[in-house]
């Protein structure tokens, strides 16, 4: 079976990480498995600088957590110590070299979250689409968006967010601060592509100060607020109501390639 991430690198110090997980690029056990040892071997390389994200499916850069195959995510905590999911985006924050998301197409729940935990955010004008999900089928946003949102977007606008569970396009996106800046689909790999080969040219020692002295003037999530949420949000699947909500989506299209994930965030809501 093919790993549903592709590693290339651009130039030195310079990497590239395409999602590419058909039919729907969902974060599947599969894909959380292979970011893990993606997020291994960038740490364990000391000559990499920057990492470009990106997708392979122009509808979906990552369409959202395989609720239907949760349960056979790996239990065993990370090497930080946190839930396997809290571990990758944590230790990818904090990560030593700068990351960067090339967003095209749907990012919503734990695709969204995963956009939050890298360095920076450049989004398709045309094509972006953002949205965290989980309270429309009665979960908890769980990967990452109830520590990071309220830093960089505020209270009020991280509650409509998560307790809306609508659909964002981009341009209001970048407005709310969710991402750094929307760009016209047919400039945007190009600009990611220049920002990323500059950055890599830099004295790496640098790079390494900067985003430490910049992550702890900001703030940055803490392990403590990690562990609570990805608690909370395994609790959220056992509430009353929840398991039904999620069976009436599954039959409804969730997690097939269709107009009801396309248009997620509209059809979580009631019907007008």
């Amino acid at each position: 079976m093919a790993s549903p991430l592709v590693v290339s690198e651009r130039s030195d110090g310079y990497l590239r990480v395409t999602f590419d997980n058909p039919p729907l690029n969902l974060m599947s056990p599969e894909t959380m498995i292979g970011l893990r040892e993606v997020v291994d071997r960038l740490e364990a390389d000391p000559a990499v600088k920057v990492v470009v994200f990106d997708s392979a499916d122009e509808e979906f850069f990552l369409a959202h957590f395989d609720i239907v195959r949760g349960g056979e995510v790996p239990a065993e905590p990370g090497p930080s110590g946190l839930p396997y999911w809290a571990d990758i985006v944590t230790r990818l924050t904090r990560a030593p070299f700068v990351s960067i998301a090339e967003i095209r197409g749907r990012a919503r729940g734990i695709g969204s979250e995963f956009a939050l935990a890298c360095d920076m955010r450049f989004a398709s004008r045309e094509r972006a689409v953002f949205c965290q999900p989980e309270v429309g089928i009665g979960l908890i946003p769980g990967g990452g968006a109830l520590e990071v949102l309220p830093r960089m977007v505020g209270r009020s606008r991280a509650l409509e967010i998560a307790l809306g569970a609508e659909d964002f396009d981009a341009e209001l996106a970048e407005r709310y601060g969710w991402i750094n800046r929307a760009l016209p689909d047919a400039e945007l790999a190009t600009f990611v592509d220049r920002l990323a080969r500059r950055i890599a040219s830099f004295e790496q020692a640098a790079l390494v100060a900067t985003k430490a002295l910049i992550d702890k003037r900001a703030g940055v999530p803490s392990d403590d607020e990690r562990r609570e949420t990805s608690q909370i949000f395994r609790e959220s699947g056992t509430w009353p109501g929840t398991r039904k909500r999620i069976g009436e989506a599954v039959a409804r299209g969730l997690q097939q390639r269709g107009d009801f994930e396309l248009n997620l965030g509209a059809r979580l809501g009631p019907a007008d």
